[in-house]
């Protein structure tokens, strides 16, 4: 979120900057706001300060003078109240400013690739799709899932499901005991707060599944990615500088209603509602953004690297980011019957924008307090990235040979056959 001290420093300013997010504000209603609000709190200190004058005096003759000044004050205070929540909601509906290295542009056509790595197979024969081999296997039923729950759901078995668990194992490992990240198993269910800390609310509650429950003002919603609650473990904290930077790793289900996608991707896992995920997330001091940024991407990269599946980074435009990022790295695996590259994992630098949501601060050198930089990556996204195995290490006879470095979390086995 942002502050308003800062926008109202230099308004124009920001407003060119976030004009790059493709977003159009209007400067007279926030400016009109922050006066009224900065004008009411100083009409409420001075009444206050005025009955606690007449208090001090002890004088009878002034209780009703005292009582009057407390009324306006109650009034004034609500005025205050609804002034401040109208400024407030406009400010945490502002998305975050992307850095001077992020190339300007409305839509992915204008976001730039940054490198290729890996070989792209060439088959011998037309190459299936992931849900034609799944199904042909006998492992994906996506209409048994239909009829027991709905749409963009799926069924996974047999070695198919040994695969996919095989591949949150490996990731976990791979990110815990290579990369130093720390394992947390975390809740499911985040608060309207907690979901708040990071973005997904107020702006993008349609995409949210909110669990009904018997006190309709404590409002629970299924995770949409394990970022959301790892990010808000530091929320409301002052964190010692030692303990950074914070790198934490957890594999969790996710759960996204999609509504800003109703027709994309139907076919198959690559747009689920329920989908795994390894997930990234760094707590660092703020100028150390950047540099994790890269470390982080190189992370998720080097699963992929070693999978040996083939894959592209592309850095998002101002235009495509999403809503708390500064800046974004994709990572797009190579997809044979589709036959282009497809995201599997965003990492993104977020610098203070969540911690001053969540309050997430720590103490610098100075013993001074500043807000800590937070940032966020699939390390990887567990559907997205079995789809890429099933089709890039995919056979003529309709068999998947395993990865040699997922074969010891599968009892060696080399291939997945319905045999």
């Amino acid at each position: 979120m942002h502050n308003i001290k800062d926008i109202r420093s230099d308004i124009d300013k920001f407003i060119e900057s976030i004009s790059k997010r493709n977003i159009k504000l209007d400067k007279n209603e926030i400016t009109e706001l922050d006066i009224k609000n900065r004008t009411l709190i100083q009409e409420k200190e001075k009444l206050e300060k005025e009955k606690k004058d007449i208090s001090k005096t002890k004088d009878k003759t002034l209780f009703e003078k005292s009582k009057k000044i407390s009324l306006e004050i109650d009034s004034i205070s609500k005025k205050q109240s609804e002034v401040k929540i109208e400024l407030e909601n406009i400010l945490s509906s502002i998305p975050n400013i992307p850095l001077e290295d992020v190339p300007n542009g409305k839509d992915e056509s204008s976001n730039i690739e940054i490198e290729k790595k890996g070989n792209i197979k060439k088959f011998n024969f037309q190459p299936k799709s992931h849900h034609e081999i799944g199904e042909k296997l006998n492992m994906m039923d996506f209409d048994l899932a239909t009829k027991t729950t709905g749409s963009r759901f799926v069924f996974i078995k047999d070695k198919i499901a040994l695969l996919e668990r095989a591949l949150s194992n490996f990731m976990l490992d791979k990110h815990i005991l290579e990369n130093g990240y720390t394992e947390i198993s975390p809740p499911l269910l985040a608060s309207e707060n907690t979901m708040y800390g990071t973005g997904q609310l107020p702006k993008f509650e349609s995409d949210q599944f909110e669990v009904k429950l018997d006190d309709k003002n404590d409002r629970k919603f299924l995770i949409p990615t394990a970022e959301v609650i790892l990010t808000n473990i530091v929320k409301d904290k002052i964190i010692n500088k030692k303990d950074l930077p914070m790198r934490l790793v957890a594999a969790t289900p996710c759960f996204r209603k999609e509504a800003g996608s109703y027709g994309k991707d139907t076919k198959g896992m690559i747009r689920q509602h329920q989908f795994y995920k390894v997930e990234l997330v760094s707590i660092v001091e703020p100028n150390h953004c950047s540099d994790e940024l890269e470390r982080m991407t190189n992370c998720a990269t080097g699963i992929l690297d070693s999978l040996k599946i083939p894959y592209r980074k592309v850095i998002l435009c101002s235009g495509d980011m999403g809503f708390s990022a500064e800046k974004t790295y994709d990572i797009e695996v190579w997809l044979p019957s589709e036959n282009k590259y497809r995201e599997i994992s965003s990492c993104s630098s977020c610098g203070t924008f969540q911690s001053r949501r969540m309050k997430a601060r720590y103490k610098n050198d100075k013993n001074e307090t500043n807000h800590v930089g937070t940032l966020n990556g699939s390390g990887l996204a567990v559907g997205r990235t079995l789809i890429a195995i099933l089709e890039n290490y995919q056979e003529a006879d309709g068999s998947i040979t395993v990865p040699e470095v997922l074969r010891p979390y599968m009892n060696n086995l080399k291939k997945i056959t319905n045999n």
